[in-house]
């Protein structure tokens, strides 16, 4: 029989705030995790997105903590959109003043530096709260409780080493939560490394497996987007989301369907955190059609999902569980379609292999084939790239979690100017004058010697005197004087 929250711990005065949210019975992962975190007991859940588990270590903390100004409570996310919910969620439940703070990439560093210091409470991704860290700006001398949320993604991002350094900043001495959809040889290690004595729990699902319906279609690669368009396009259901595997292909398919009048909205990583925000909040209250790479997959409590589309598969088989996992819930029925062409054969092979996971394959439907230009709209984006390089602003690699190691190099965004504190430090080539320093002696040139035997090309580095300007032979080029 399910306990009520007053009998799991709970006070009166927290209760009250879960009814008036019509929250009245706790998930599993709730009962099984509530009496350990109230008395500060070290826990590791396993449980996948949507069972509760924020509203678990969130009643805890709440209860047993009273806000005083000094930074205690440390919650470590994936993503800033995990990050952000995490944050509503400690204020939407506490009863006390606490000072929630959160802190993600994609914000200026200055508004940062200076609110981080005075919360009671923060919730931050791994990479800039390291960054903090580093510049002095803050420490982790008082984290008392430190949660590891969505902790196998965090890995899966290639936070691996910067989790470690924070929780190795943190004092000896505290509660550690860790909770995470799956385990591997590597989360175990830290497990063992960073907790002590840990109270393992272990939840099914939350995904009703009978009440979720799981097809796909095989087609060709260049008709799937023709496919995908028939089908979307007699869709009723109020709330829909479409996962891609690129934040490319979600820019590509969103304009697409809004060139046929089917309005659609769009979060990845390579959007800043004000669209990522605002597109989520429209999403919450009027539904429609939401286009995403999987940094939507995971953490977010997006609710009353009718259909998932899997228009590219993810790029590992646990996340197709994470995915489907957003339907289904509450007793709802959903369904979650995959349009499957030959490059994707032998990643749904390691999906069918996984548990409880039955696809039926349907017919194909007939569908009108529709001639669109990829290369463009690619060309396009390449060239505004380009244009930003030659015009000297600073780039750094995207943090994108749809985007596999190889092309998160090879992937580019623009980089606030408040990231670097040192200014650039000017490069000389041979054969230029420094500038003279005070009243010191100018320093000799190095003279260019070309090889022998071959013509002498005036104009070059190093060459004396002379009036004529010769052109720019290229990128990076720089006008030289020359002598006939």
């Amino acid at each position: 029989m399910t306990k009520t929250f007053k009998q799991l711990g709970l006070n009166s005065e927290f209760v009250k705030v879960l009814e008036k949210m019509e929250i009245v019975a706790p998930t599993e992962i709730q009962e099984k995790a509530i009496p350990y975190v109230l008395k500060g007991k070290d826990v590791v859940g396993a449980a996948a997105t949507g069972s509760g588990k924020t509203l678990a270590f969130v009643s805890g903390i709440v209860q047993n903590m009273e806000p005083t100004g000094d930074s205690r409570v440390l919650v470590l996310t994936p993503t800033r959109e995990l990050a952000e919910q995490v944050a509503s969620e400690f204020r939407k439940f506490s009863t006390k003043k606490f000072r929630v703070f959160s802190v993600y990439g994609g914000v200026k560093l200055d508004e940062h530096l200076k609110k981080i210091k005075g919360s009671d409470i923060i919730i931050a991704t791994p990479g800039r709260l390291l960054d903090i860290i580093n510049r002095q700006a803050f420490d982790l001398k008082k984290i008392e409780v430190l949660i590891l949320d969505e902790f196998d993604r965090m890995l899966d991002m290639g936070f691996s080493r910067d989790v470690e350094l924070i929780i190795r900043k943190c004092p000896k001495e505290r509660q550690t939560m860790l909770f995470s959809a799956t385990r591997t040889g590597e989360i175990e290690e830290l497990i063992n490394a960073y907790t002590k004595k840990a109270k393992e729990i272990v939840v099914k699902s939350h995904v009703d497996s009978s009440k979720l319906e799981q097809v796909y279609y095989p087609v060709l690669q260049k008709n799937k987007f023709s496919l995908f368009y028939h089908l979307i396009k007699k869709e009723k259901s109020e709330k829909i989301m479409v996962f891609c595997s690129t934040r490319i292909n979600t820019e590509f398919i969103a304009k697409s369907l809004e060139k046929f009048g089917i309005e659609t909205k769009v979060i990845h990583g390579g959007l800043d955190q004000k669209k990522r925000t605002n597109t989520l909040k429209k999403f919450h209250k009027e539904g429609g059609i939401l286009v995403c790479t999987d940094v939507a997959a995971r953490g977010l409590d997006i609710k009353d999902i009718e259909k998932i589309y899997n228009y590219d598969l993810p790029s590992k088989a646990e996340d197709y569980i994470h995915r489907i996992g957003r339907t289904a819930r509450a007793g709802k029925k959903g369904k979650a379609i995959t349009i499957l062409s030959r490059r994707d054969k032998g990643m749904f092979k390691e999906i069918l292999e996984l548990p409880n996971v039955k696809i039926q394959e349907m017919d194909l439907p007939i569908f009108e084939k529709i001639d669109f230009e990829v290369l463009p709209k690619l060309k396009e984006r390449s060239e505004k790239e380009s244009s930003f390089r030659r015009k000297g602003i600073q780039w750094e690699s995207i943090d994108d979690s749809a985007l596999s190691e190889r092309f998160k190099k090879k992937t580019v965004g623009r980089k606030e100017e408040n990231d670097s504190d040192k200014p650039k430090k000017k490069t000389r080539r041979a054969g230029v004058k420094r500038k003279k320093q005070g009243t010191g002696a100018k320093k000799k040139v190095s003279v260019h010697k070309p090889a022998k035997g071959r013509k002498v090309v005036r104009g070059r580095a190093g060459n004396p005197g002379g009036k004529k300007k010769v052109k720019k032979r290229g990128k990076g080029q720089a006008n030289r004087k020359s002598k006939k």
